[in-house]
């Protein structure tokens, strides 16, 4: 590729992004809803601002590539269009799953009926059976966004390989497009769970609060499609990560000096060699043990990462009921209103466990490819991103969709459903929406800094490891 044409090939996913912005803009003045509106009509106009601004956007990116003379512009826009498409289908499916319009919501409040135990079952059931459409599409949308960059040349040559790879960052891109909208939507989660907070405190009438937990349950699906988008966004860059991370081997390859043998068998300097030529040279496959032990530690890291940040909410819950439950013994009044409660000591308890239980987790996140490039080298690093990456981008979706359906169960009993508030199947629901909480707000979300975060400690430590390898 020619200098003048890279240029032109790094200007066009950023003028992709810029022109997203307007017409996400463009997207939330399409939202309107009418008085009395139903969930499923709520959740429509929320979808068809989304949709419309992936449709302009995808017709924005044909002109924008004709208009730089990118090589092969038709093919790169459908690679675009398929990022774009995958992300309205997950938010769909998030949609499907988390939503107490349809039936798997719908299934875990009336579990409800039989006990708490239930409600988590049917919760992580629902969560694990959610994760199939967005693997798929996933799947799917790096598959075609890789064919259509590289005119679906299926050889793995340096030239077709290094086309399709910008195809799937490219689709990345167009995923992200809409984010201005789907940005929001996701934010508005929890301005309308406030909301609801500040009616019922304010002991606004009935038809107020009403109004505010049809938002909120809105609010709960949004933010679980928020956090599809984001997480399946790192996932459609999979391939583009462990090329990065192959570039800065060989940048740190050609300091030292080294050399390798390429696929012909002939010793070149790290400066010549194509991708396939450094998988070969360090036995990237799946024959060799450091690629199935790294990919093992990654898949691990995923689970580590999550079990840490869930112990973390349960240390912080018991402080904070271990607090409230002091101030009821010792200022007399609070529950007859007479009394106002410590929140200064509450907020303090949260603030504090919000930064040091972080630690740890953080710290594992730095530490695990640092030792993983130094015991098992480059072949090991690259099977702990590819393990990491794939089960971090399933358990993030189980633990986001699980915990917004979770949510919403409880929601539709409140509405009346199954005994309506203060029935049997709304303490049981309210015990769900407990886990789901740490599931879908802490856990789920950390997923996707973890897997970027381990990415780019490997990309900085290239030349550590290659040193050590």
């Amino acid at each position: 590729m020619v200098p003048d044409m890279q240029l032109r090939a790094v200007i066009a996913p950023m003028l992709i992004a810029a022109v997203g912005v307007f017409l996400s803009i463009f997207g939330i003045y399409l939202v309107r809803t009418k008085e009395g509106a139903t969930m499923k009509d709520l959740l429509h106009s929320l979808s068809l601002g989304t949709n419309v601004s992936a449709v302009l956007i995808a017709g924005a990116t044909f002109g924008i590539l004709y208009l730089l003379g990118i090589e092969n512009w038709v093919g790169l826009s459908f690679s675009v269009i398929s990022g774009l498409a995958a992300g309205v289908v997950i938010g769909q499916a998030t949609e499907y799953y988390t939503s107490h319009s349809y039936k798997p919501t719908q299934k875990i409040s009336e579990a409800g009926l039989t006990g708490s135990a239930t409600v988590i079952i049917k919760g992580i059931g629902t969560g694990m059976m959610s994760t199939c459409i967005p693997v798929i599409t996933i799947g799917v949308a790096i598959m075609l966004s890789y064919l259509c960059a590289n005119g679906f040349n299926l050889e793995m040559s340096a030239e077709a390989l290094s086309h399709g790879l910008y195809g799937i960052g490219i689709a990345a891109v167009g995923m992200l497009s809409t984010l201005g909208i789907t940005l929001a939507t996701d934010a508005y989660g929890p301005i309308a769970d406030n909301a609801g907070g500040n009616a019922e405190m304010s002991e606004l009438g009935e038809e107020v609060r009403h109004r505010t937990d049809a938002l909120d349950a809105l609010g709960n699906t949004t933010a679980a499609t928020g956090k599809g988008f984001a997480i399946g966004s790192a996932a459609l860059t999979a391939l583009a990560l462990l090329a990065s991370y192959i570039e800065e081997v060989k940048i740190a390859m050609e300091r030292t000096g080294d050399t390798l043998t390429n696929l012909s068998g002939d010793i070149i300097a790290a400066a010549d060699a194509t991708i396939p030529d450094f998988m070969n040279f360090f036995q990237v496959n799946l024959m060799n043990p450091r690629v199935l032990v790294g990919a093992f530690i990654g898949a691990m890291a995923a689970f580590l990462f999550c079990g840490l940040t869930m112990e973390a909410v349960g240390r912080a819950a018991q402080k904070m009921v271990e607090e409230v439950r002091r101030q009821f013994r010792e200022i007399k009044g609070i529950l007859e209103g007479k009394a106002t409660p410590d929140y200064d000591s509450c907020v303090q308890i949260s603030t504090r466990a919000a930064q040091h239980e972080m630690i740890l987790p953080s710290l594992l996140a730095i530490a695990i490819p640092i030792v993983v490039g130094m015991v098992l080298g480059v072949a090991g690093v690259l099977g702990l991103l590819v393990g990491g990456l794939a089960a971090g981008f399933t358990l993030a979706i189980f633990m986001a969709n699980a915990g917004g359906a979770w949510d919403n169960a409880k929601k539709m009993v409140e509405e009346g459903h199954f005994g309506g508030k203060g029935s049997f199947a709304h303490k049981a629901t309210i015990v769900g929406d407990t886990v789901g909480d740490p599931f879908k707000d802490t856990s789920g979300p950390s997923l996707n800094i973890l897997i970027k975060l381990m990415s780019m400690v490997s990309i900085v430590m290239a030349g550590l490891t290659v040193a050590m390898s």
